[in-house]
């Protein structure tokens, strides 16, 4: 047995993290599934991205922190469709779907929900990542393949104007996937709030008034 509160290994490091991070004791404070909500809150209120009247879909939403907040901020049930492959609690006012948002079916779905609200999204929200292998070039690939899906979902499913936050790792791609974005969106910026880890090479990129490809 180990000494009290030592632990050993990444698993251990993660541990003592977690406990240092206020964030993870403001979110168990709070109720949020994940630190994550607090992500979304700083970007919401520095740049205004959820209204109280958005339709919003939250691709990759398990656990649902990112989908606890967007509820927070809308005024009726089901302007937030959450979709995942993984299975996500009840959220009040969330409308969950479960399934790939790249599968057909679960196209379909989303479309269904979001024709009560007029057939498209105001916001497409994604704090999603790819499954790492640790072989560079080959989760690039994934991460790019991902952020692909994601434009293409944008295409059809959200509204002319409509704003997209996603989450990608800042590498080789990361300039031809902004390039992708400015070429569809009349604003793309990138933001790292301050819930994310310093060290963490994660970042977020907003883009605003969507118009599609030319």
């Amino acid at each position: 047995m180990g000494l009290p509160g030592k632990t050993r290994g990444k698993s251990g490091q993660w541990a003592a993290r977690q406990q240092r991070d206020p964030y993870v004791k403001q979110a168990r404070q709070l109720g949020f599934r994940s630190r994550a909500a607090f992500k979304l809150a700083q970007i919401d209120r520095q740049y205004r991205l959820l209204k109280a009247d958005s339709i919003i879909v939250d691709l990759g939403s398990a656990p649902g922190g990112w989908s606890q907040y967007a509820a927070n901020q809308v005024h009726a049930a089901n302007q937030v469709v959450a979709v995942d492959c993984l299975v996500m609690q009840v959220i009040d006012k969330v409308q969950f779907i479960h399934g790939d948002f790249t599968q057909t079916a679960v196209t379909a779905q989303i479309a269904a929900a979001l024709a009560r609200h007029g057939g498209r999204a105001d916001v497409v929200l994604s704090d999603m990542a790819p499954n790492i292998s640790g072989i560079r070039s080959a989760d690039q690939a994934r991460a790019a393949e991902l952020q692909h899906a994601i434009v293409q979902f944008c295409r059809h499913s959200l509204k002319p104007d409509g704003q997209l936050l996603s989450k990608l790792f800042v590498g080789e791609t990361t300039a031809d996937l902004r390039a992708q974005l400015s070429a569809e969106f009349a604003q793309v910026r990138t933001v790292k709030p301050p819930a994310s880890r310093p060290q963490s090479k994660e970042i977020y990129l907003l883009a605003r008034g969507y118009h599609g490809a030319a």
